[in-house]
């Protein structure tokens, strides 16, 4: 009976190595490609500021005029005004000039 015995034991270790395999191809794929857009949209999101032009994922241009916790007031015709979500904002095409400011270390407070 010697004969009918044909182990392998290397073969029931293959299948298990390829789905290992395949999960670890399909998390740098598609995982941690999907995550890295996510976070940029979300940084994206929360710099937004008035003046900024920006597209909606419903591709409606505008002007962001006021920013709110969770939604963003987009001018998209002369006085014509709209409320959204701020993640139905898919990028922004040109940002608003910002000032700078900067603190010198050796600027003395103003006093009153």
């Amino acid at each position: 009976m010697p004969l009918a015995q044909t182990g392998s034991g290397a073969g029931g270790l293959t299948p298990i190595l390829m789905i290992a395999l395949l999960f670890g191809v399909m998390y740098f794929m598609m995982i941690r490609p999907q995550q890295k857009r996510r976070r940029e949209a979300e940084q994206m999101q929360s710099q937004l500021g008035p003046g900024d032009e920006v597209v909606t994922i419903g591709g409606l241009y505008g002007t962001v005029v006021a920013v709110e916790d969770d939604s963003v007031l987009l001018e998209v015709a002369p006085g014509v005004q709209t409320r959204y979500a701020r993640p139905a904002i898919a990028r922004v095409t040109t940002r608003a000039e910002r000032p700078t400011e900067t603190v010198s270390e050796d600027a003395e407070p103003v006093k009153e």
